[in-house]
Order: C-alpha cells, then sequence, then structure tokens
C-alpha cells in the first residue's frame, strides 16, 4: 500500500509543538492594518494554540 501524504494546505498552516500541540496563526493580520490599534496587532500576530476539536481533524490531514 502508498505511503499517506501529508495535506500540503495543512502543512503550511499548522505547526506542531515539542508537547504534541498544534499551532496556528491568529486571523485578521491580512488587510486593514492601518485602523487597528499597535496593541491588536501585537495580540493578533502571536500564534495560537488550536482547539481540541480543530486539532484532531489537522492531525489526520497531516499524517500524525
Amino acid at each position: 500500500m502508498p505511503k499517506q501524504k501529508t495535506h500540503s494546505g495543512a502543512k503550511k498552516r499548522f505547526k506542531v509543538t515539542g508537547t504534541g500541540k498544534l499551532m496556528k496563526q491568529q486571523a485578521g493580520m491580512r488587510h486593514n492594518l492601518e485602523v487597528k490599534s499597535g496593541q491588536r496587532k501585537r495580540r493578533l500576530n502571536t500564534d495560537q494554540v488550536l482547539a481540541p476539536q480543530d486539532a484532531k481533524v489537522a492531525r489526520k490531514l497531516l499524517g500524525i
């Protein structure tokens, strides 16, 4: 049987931590940045832990 391929879109969007959690980039940093405050932009620029329900699906796509 052939090997399972990693989903190309998922490997670009998710990062696995050393403890096995999945991290994602926070939404809202693509456009209209001059309207947003610096504090808000700094908060949005940090990575976030993926919710357990979403992590289950993402793990299948990543082949973990």
